[in-house]
């Protein structure tokens, strides 16, 4: 088939290097979310999709809404049979879903209906899902609401973060979605509405959803933890500036007794007080500052008793 691959972040490039590889399909363009500012200097840096379609020789479509007249008429002369979406960034309209003959089929990273919406994986680790997976499916106006077409299920580790578990899903679920091409290439695979019940919802994290309650039980605050790690990062306040936090440990119950936030410096650790069992600090980050081990920040800052993180 003719294909014009949708998708933005690294979490996508998999896909469209499986399709460029598969030798049954064509790629004859890609779309992506404009150039944005990165780094130190801020200057305009394609996305990791189109920089992809860029060493391939792909044309590179970065329309600013994928309802712009410009977008739907270079859409139409590319004239692909399928649009296959990873992860692109942008609602779809009507008058782009028509365009392929055989639509658009998004590679979502959960187990539909389970976590539709921005931030599957997230909501994934958050919750204490055992295993997530990715669906493929025909997209529709609705959110991800369309028949699926095929899965893949993947087991969520006690120590994975969002950022390793997508990486695993991003494999996994390229090889489903070339799958899926073949197999709607063949007429061999069929859509399949969506089952009515366990649908849950995912809305995007934002910095706010990141910041730690530590008045929650340490599992909860375990689990937020890595499912905004590496984005947008987990943060507390201590002494009135941002710390940002990477994992945690739960410690043994009766081992340490501390209050929510109560913090306790030891020669090789760095506690924290939760609604349960204390944690143990992984890396902190300071304001301005690299990420480093928690003992090393607690030397330096000097710790007083009694002191907390808010």
């Amino acid at each position: 088939m003719k294909l014009v691959f949708a998708g933005t972040p690294e979490p996508a490039v998999p896909s469209l290097r499986a399709l460029l590889d598969s030798p049954r399909h064509q790629v004859v363009g890609v779309l992506t979310r404009p150039d944005a500012p990165a780094g130190r200097g801020r200057r305009l840096m394609r996305s990791p999709v189109g920089a992809l379609a860029d060493e391939a020789g792909i044309p590179v479509l970065t329309p600013a809404r994928p309802s712009d007249p410009e977008f739907l008429d270079a859409l139409r002369e590319l004239a692909p049979d399928c649009v296959p979406v990873v992860a692109y960034g942008a609602l779809v309209p009507r008058a782009a879903l028509d365009i392929p003959s055989r639509g658009w089929v998004n590679l979502h990273f959960s187990l539909l209906p389970a976590w539709r919406g921005a931030a599957p994986v997230q909501a994934a680790i958050r919750h204490g899902d055992d295993v997530t997976g990715a669906t493929t499916f025909r997209l529709e106006e609705g959110l991800d609401t369309g028949p699926t077409y095929g899965v893949v299920t993947e087991t969520v580790g006690p120590a994975d973060t969002a950022g390793a578990l997508l990486g695993r899903l991003a494999q996994s679920g390229a090889g489903l979605l070339a799958a899926t091409m073949d197999g709607i290439a063949d007429g061999t695979l069929q859509a399949r509405p969506q089952p009515a019940d366990g649908v849950s919802h995912a809305p995007k994290v934002t910095v706010a959803d990141a910041r730690v309650d530590w008045s929650a039980p340490a599992v909860a605050l375990d689990r937020l933890i890595r499912s905004v790690t590496p984005e947008p990062g987990a943060w507390a306040t201590f002494r009135d500036e941002r710390l940002g936090l990477g994992p945690v440990r739960p410690v043994r119950t009766g081992e340490v007794s501390l209050q929510p936030g109560e913090l306790r410096a030891e020669k090789r650790r760095v506690l924290v007080g939760t609604a349960t069992v204390p944690v143990e600090l992984g890396e902190v980050r300071p304001v301005g500052k690299r990420a480093m081990p928690a003992p090393d920040w607690a030397r330096g800052v000097r710790i007083e008793p009694g002191e907390v993180l808010g």
